[in-house]
């Protein structure tokens, strides 16, 4: 449906000093070319200026009347095809603009024309005509926009030439063309082609075919043909009669006698290979390192039939104006250099024909759709796209359209459009019309920046003495369009530049139209307000709007806009109320200028609809910046006390809501308490009341619950304690209460906010750090607490690890430091043990050890302990942790215990039991029995009972520790190994009489087995 508003987007016009009547017409860049009409065989050339004047540059002749032309921005070449003595011709004119300096001179060549330097030196000065000969006369053609490669429509094929920048020397670069590539496609008669960055439009009278070559990979000795054909469409078994040829001349007669047509089809993205129109590439540039091979990528095909009346069928049903519109990357670097113009980043692409009744706008990039239809209100002659409007000229009328590709371009540009972060209107959001403007016979238009170049010529036949329609054959092998000519000018013709009014001109006229519906109908006044976001996004998202004047205000106006369609979804009752959020958020309007907007002062009471709830529920949930003045933040609780009371506590927990009035919220927090009862509202109470000072209120309302229900009610709102400030975590005023009151409650609920992904690992480091105001680099107690806590319930090994380091860093740092920790540690060794399984049992073979420790040690037994049972476990990776347990290798029995216990777990016995004979060999047995099991076994015979003789040889009878080691060593080993085996470990000076009891028990081991 296309909605019809009565706006200004046409401002001033000025008439073309035009010395003929224009034929065909064409602009680019700042420049407009017009070519005479009849026997003319010139083209006029003007600059076009930014206020809307036109100032002649100069003219130039051309071989005969102009029959199409065309300008690439890209090269800044005019191209035209050209009639002489029936015979029609390709011409690119180059470096025109010479003109304007005075320069007659004119140099013309064919295409690949190879330059001598010596002559080429003259073209800085003169303008270049390229020949461009081929085997079937040219009937349309089209300039790429983006790169400048050329595409001209011949019968039965399409023409590609490649524009070449040729270096002649460090001053001068000559253009040129390649011809490098032939569409060969069977039965087809171009109308009219467009191209734009290897995406192809072909339009017949009735068909639209839409291609796009894409570059393969093939080996150097290549083909000269790729083919890539389509298979052919199910013939309908009565959708019209079959041509049997001139074999049948008697059914030929006959079928004269009907008018021929095949079925409507609409072919999109894959399924359109179904057309049944083949194609065969023909490469013709020469093969080089550097050659592209091309295949065929079918993306749209639609055919269309002939309007009927009860008369008949109407012959002027025909497609006219295809176009290719591309939309760039916002902010691309852009200049009026066509090198830097190059590297320009399509985002999106758009293709637009019509009908005389009817126009259609697809969009062809990522994504093969139909976009809009645009229903005209009479028979249209030619079309328009641009980004922002679709211009249409009748016989009568001027009209502009509003269109939709800077809504589709916006959706590929910024993946968070249609998400609470951002918004933009719906691709498929109604078109409308914004003005048809009263012209007298409009008959061809074209569209330069804000300028708008019309045509018009009074039309003094009568209209009963026009030419009457004949029937003949509708179908795609008909002969090809042939141009209306007169045999003598028509009077009256007039070339306009009409200037279409600036963005933001029309933006505010259309804003000041909504208001009209602002309080009869809530969808006009949304779809008028989205129709000036879209216009101001268009030209927010044009490549050269960094450079515009416009900018700041340009940006103004769309932050606007978001505002607006914000207000419109907060106040009005729609479906889409959640849009409320992202407009607010694009507008950049702080919650308190919301409020201004949309709440009336005093007291009254109003109704607030969803879209506004909607907005501050998570606008308030977010982590602002923003704090609410006291008198806002008491109108939001009466708000959502009205509106939506369950979420009350949430609301209060909020940064934003740090001024509100604790006893007016504790009032509130009353009555929701009766309504729906829950942990969170009991602690949001305790939390208002600590904030009125009153502790008694507080400590009633914490012992409702057990301390388990607190720890994890704070989970349902984690903003209790902890909330963010320019992304940091910070504790409020109830985690620095609960600190001093309840710590265990304070570590259990950030362990279960943990859990819950409601902090992180680090910001609970900077959460505690900053509660107990300790330096980044020192680490609290309760934070030791919260580690050791979190390895109780933790399954994740990555963190399992990190926390097993630091909280074993923490205690060799207090242990070598001999620093005591600051408050009391919540839970002992002993608890440690009983409610984790990464702290293990003490081995008594380290009991044995401290047991001989120095009294010092007992200061930091704690520490101690819970290190040397976190490495009595099996749960730390011993590797990582060395570094780590570094300055505690010499560190008395504690050391010790920490050495030994590393080289048992690493695996290195003999290097334990060396450590252990050394420094206490009262533990080298005790150890040996504890350690050497199993697979170890053999390090008792192998290492203990040889380094025990040796020892004991040298110190004697002066240390029966070492006697009393080598005798449970001997009854050990005894018990293990055969007597030979035995008898050959014994030392060959030993005392018989003190081996001997062994040797006895060995020997009789084996008798009794």
């Amino acid at each position: 449906m296309v909605q019809l508003y009565n706006l200004h987007p046409f401002g001033s016009q000025r008439v073309v000093p035009c010395r003929q009547e224009p034929a065909r017409f064409c602009c680019g860049r700042d420049a407009l070319f017009v070519a005479g009409a009849g026997g003319s065989c010139r083209v006029e050339a003007f600059a076009l200026r930014e206020e809307g004047g036109c100032e002649p540059l100069g003219s130039f002749a051309t071989l005969g009347p102009v029959r199409r032309m065309a300008h690439s921005p890209a090269g800044d070449y005019l191209v035209t095809i050209e009639e002489k003595n029936k015979a029609t011709f390709l011409r690119t004119y180059m470096n025109w603009r010479c003109m304007s300096a005075g320069s007659s001179r004119v140099c013309v060549r064919m295409v690949g024309h190879k330059m001598e330097e010596s002559y080429s030196e003259t073209l800085k000065e003169q303008m270049s005509i390229v020949e461009m000969p081929l085997s079937d006369p040219p009937l349309c053609v089209s300039c790429c926009p983006v790169n400048g490669d050329l595409l001209v429509g011949c019968k039965n094929k399409l023409v590609m030439f490649c524009l070449k920048y040729l270096v002649i020397n460090q001053n001068l670069t000559v253009l040129d063309f390649e011809r490098s590539l032939i569409l060969h496609i069977d039965n087809l008669i171009p109308a009219e082609v467009a191209f734009c960055a290897r995406h192809i439009a072909v339009m017949t009278e009735l068909e639209v075919l839409i291609l796009k070559l894409e570059l393969v990979q093939q080996s150097a000795d290549r083909t000269e043909q790729c083919a890539h054909r389509g298979s052919m469409l199910e013939k309908p078994e009565d959708g019209g009669v079959k041509d049997e040829g001139p074999s049948m001349p008697a059914l030929q007669l006959e079928l004269d006698e009907f008018i021929v047509c095949q079925k409507p089809v609409e072919l999109l993205g894959e399924e359109s290979k179904l057309c049944e129109i083949p194609i065969t590439l023909e490469s013709t540039e020469l093969p080089t390192e550097d050659t592209k091979h091309f295949q065929v990528r079918y993306l749209l095909f639609r055919r269309f039939t002939p309007d009927q009346s009860p008369f008949g069928f109407c012959e002027e049903t025909k497609l006219h104006s295809v176009q290719l519109l591309p939309l760039y990357q916002t902010g691309s670097s852009v200049t009026d250099h066509e090198e830097i113009e190059n590297k320009r980043e399509l985002l999106s692409l758009f293709c637009f024909f019509s009908l005389p009744h009817v126009g259609y706008l697809y969009s062809v990039g990522k994504l093969v759709e139909l976009i809009s239809t645009y229903q005209y209100s009479e028979k249209s002659e030619q079309a328009v796209l641009t980004p922002q409007f679709l211009h249409v000229i009748t016989s009568e009328n001027l009209q502009c359209f509003t269109v939709r590709c800077s809504a589709a371009a916006a959706r590929d540009e910024d993946p968070y459009i249609d998400t609470t972060v951002k918004a933009c209107p719906p691709v498929a959001l109604d078109v409308c019309t914004l003005r048809m403007q009263l012209f007298i016979g409009p008959r061809a238009i074209c569209h330069f920046k804000n300028h708008i170049i019309l045509l018009t010529k009074a039309d003094t036949e009568d209209i009963t003495e026009r030419r009457k329609p004949t029937r003949r054959m509708l179908s795609r092998k008909a002969d090809s369009i042939k141009s209306r000519t007169n045999s003598e000018s028509e009077p009256g013709w007039n070339l306009y530049i009409i200037n279409t009014v600036s963005t933001i001109q029309l933006y505010r006229e259309m804003v000041d139209y909504s208001r009209i519906y602002e309080n009869v109908k809530t969808e006009s006044c949304i779809h008028l307000l989205s129709e000036a976001h879209l216009l101001v996004r268009a030209a927010v998202m044009d490549p050269h709007f960094l450079k515009s004047d416009e900018k700041e205000e340009l940006l103004k106006a769309f932050r606007e806009s978001c505002a607006f369609l914000g207000d419109c979804y907060s106040r009005f009752d729609t479906k889409d109320y959640h849009l409320a959020l992202p407009y607010y958020r694009m507008s950049g309007l702080s919650v308190t200028e919301v409020l201004k907007r949309l709440v009336s002062e005093g007291d009254e009471i109003q109704t607030y609809e969803r879209g506004f709830i909607f907005y501050l529920t998570h606008s308030l949930n977010e982590d602002l910046n923003e704090e609410l003045s006291k008198e806002s933040a008491n109108k939001v609780l009466q708000i959502f006390c009205l509106a939506d009371p369950v979420q009350l506590p949430h609301i209060l927990c909020s940064p934003c809501m740090r001024n509100v009035c604790p006893l007016t919220a504790v009032k509130y927090l009353q009555k929701v308490e009766k309504i729906m009862p829950s942990v969170v509202v009991t602690l949001t109470k305790a939390f208002m009341a600590l904030k009125m000072g009153d502790l008694t209120m507080c400590e009633h309302e914490m012992g409702s619950y057990k301390e388990t229900a607190l720890a994890s009610g704070f989970t349902g709102q984690p903003k209790l304690l902890r909330q963010r400030k320019e992304g940091i975590v910070v504790p409020t005023e109830f985690a620095v209460h609960l600190k001093e009151m309840q710590p265990g409650l304070l570590v259990a609920a950030t362990v279960a906010l943990h859990e819950n992904s409601e902090i992180e690992l680090e910001e609970a480091d900077t959460f505690f750090k900053m509660l107990c105001g300790n330096s980044e680099n020192t680490i609290p107690q309760l934070l030791v607490d919260f580690w050791e806590a979190l390895l109780v319930v933790c399954s994740q090994e990555e963190i399992l690890q990190e926390l097993l380091l630091r909280v074993t860093s923490q205690y060799v740092w207090r242990i070598s430091k001999k620093q005591l920790p600051e408050t009391k540690p919540l839970k002992t060794t002993e608890d440690l043990i009983n409610s984790c399984n990464h702290f293990g049992l003490i081995f008594p073979w380290v009991a044995s050890i401290m047991s001989t420790g120095s009294p010092s040690d007992e200061d930091y037994h704690e520490d101690i302990s819970k290190l040397q049972s976190l490495l009595c476990s099996q749960s730390i990776n011993i590797a990582p942790a060395l570094p780590v347990l570094e300055p505690l290798t010499e560190a008395g029995n504690v050391g010790l215990t920490i050495h030994v216990l590393c080289s048992t777990r690493l695996g290195q016995y003999e290097e334990a039991l060396d450590q252990l004979l050394r420094r206490c060999p009262d533990a080298a047995v005790l150890y040996a029995q504890h350690e050497l099991k199993g697979d170890n076994r053999a390090v008792w015979w192998n290492k203990l009972l040889p380094e025990l003789c040796k020892r004991t040889r040298l110190t004697g009878n002066d240390c029966p520790v070492l006697i009393s080691s080598l005798k449970e060593t001997l009854s050990v080993v005894a018990m293990e190994l055969e007597l030979r085996d035995f008898l050959s470990l014994l030392p060959e000076d030993g005392t018989a009489a003190f081996f001997l009891p062994y040797l006895l028990r060995c020997s009789q081991r084996r008798l009794l087995t």
